[in-house]
């Protein structure tokens, strides 16, 4: 592989890796352990599980000469890769209070050092630097869930307590909404192209689109507390029946990180607690959530298509945009040989696709045909609402 692109690889490799750790320094050590929910990760946990990435999928096959930094942290870091050996249950991830913080760091950095004696090597060949691309996507991912699981930790704190004065996932101004109209017809949909996609994002395909409008705003803050005031907490009609058990069940009463104080309504953001601001983009709603609000409004969620067709003409990346479309494979998917292939395809059941990007997403981490994807329950991502409606 020419000297370039290994230093470009490289370069990159690093960009990311120093991000990942600046996220980390407003937190205390003791912050990087606790896990209030299995769906949530310890902060420790994400370093050890993006270094054991590089360490297990590049290192291990490539570099002769390396030697693993601890045999336990296979079995510790493992997430879901079941051709990876065994792994801890993931609700006992919190549970880990060895190895120490420092010495996950110190993995962290042991790691570093061997892949930057690869990437400066011979033996960075073309096979090496894809995985290393994918390894760096991998990590940026893992950015985005490191700090929303923060908040989440942070925010089920009784005191609120700063992550970082001046750092919200929750700004932004939700624009006056127009309608943008859409003629029925055929519209090809997922990636082309020579940069890094994911196996998800591919083949591109054809697919038919009826008649459809869009509207070019997310739904606001204000607009969310008329559809609360108005009752849609209470109002079975307006919910899925999954749905309607699960705002029963966990008493459901608003937006995730939301409190009724004195009257007034508030949200934990990582500056503390504040006062919702009602022009910004609604945040932290579940699929159930925004299909009622939809409903609500005699509306609907767009599919991940018609999001796709229409993302050239509105302006996204505030909020992970929930969508109605079931995340399944495209024509032609085809996964990867081996442990790389659990990747994304065996995730594809009970899962809702997301569009767009957040406030959380890492810098260059997005496009328009990124498929996202979680279970129609979750709020802890910093996820908002479109509306659309057929013509």
């Amino acid at each position: 592989m020419s000297t370039n692109a290994r230093e470009e690889s490289l370069a990159y490799y690093q960009r990311v890796r120093n991000y990942t750790q600046a996220l980390c320094e407003p937190l205390e050590t003791e912050d990087f352990i606790p896990q209030p929910e299995p769906f949530v990760s310890p902060a420790k946990w994400h370093l050890g599980h993006t270094s054991w990435f590089f360490e297990q999928f590049i290192l291990r096959r490539f570099s002769p000469a390396y030697k693993v930094y601890h045999e336990d942290f296979s079995f510790l870091f493992n997430s879901y890769y079941n051709q990876m050996g065994k792994r801890i249950l993931r609700v006992n991830r919190g549970n880990m209070s060895r190895p120490a913080v420092a010495q996950v760091f110190d993995y962290r950095g042991y790691v570093d050092e061997a892949m930057t004696r690869l990437l400066e090597s011979d033996l960075a060949t073309a096979e090496v630097l894809e995985l290393v691309t994918l390894g760096i996507n991998h990590e940026q991912q893992h950015q985005e869930l490191l700090i929303t699981d923060m908040k989440y930790i942070l925010g089920h704190q009784p005191l609120f307590p700063v992550y970082r004065d001046g750092y919200r996932l929750v700004d932004g101004t939700a624009q006056h909404s127009d309608w943008l109209s859409f003629e029925e017809g055929i519209a090809e949909i997922g990636y082309s192209g020579k940069g890094f996609s994911y196996d998800n994002e591919s083949k591109r395909h054809k697919v038919y689109l009826s008649g459809y409008a869009i509207q070019n705003a997310l739904v606001s803050n204000k607009e969310f507390m008329e559809f609360i005031e108005d009752g849609g907490y209470q109002n079975p009609v307006l919910w899925l029946d999954e749905g309607w058990t699960w705002v029963n069940d966990q008493k459901v009463q608003a937006p995730l990180y939301w409190h009724q104080v004195d009257g007034v309504w508030k949200y934990y953001t990582l500056s503390g607690l504040e006062t919702v601001q009602p022009n910004e983009p609604v945040c932290h709603v579940s699929h159930y959530e925004a299909w009622a609000y939809a409903e609500w409004r005699g509306l609907r969620l767009p599919t991940e298509f018609e999001w796709e067709q229409a993302a050239e003409k509105i302006n996204w990346g505030d909020r992970w945009e929930w969508t109605d479309s079931a995340y399944l494979p495209y024509p032609g998917f085809r996964k990867p040989e081996g442990a790389v292939g659990e990747y994304n395809g065996k995730f594809m059941v009970n899962q809702k696709v997301l569009r767009g990007a957040s406030r959380a997403t890492s810098p260059g981490h997005s496009r328009k045909t990124y498929r996202n994807f979680f279970q129609s329950k979750h709020q802890w991502q910093c996820t908002g609402i479109r509306l659309a409606k057929t013509l």
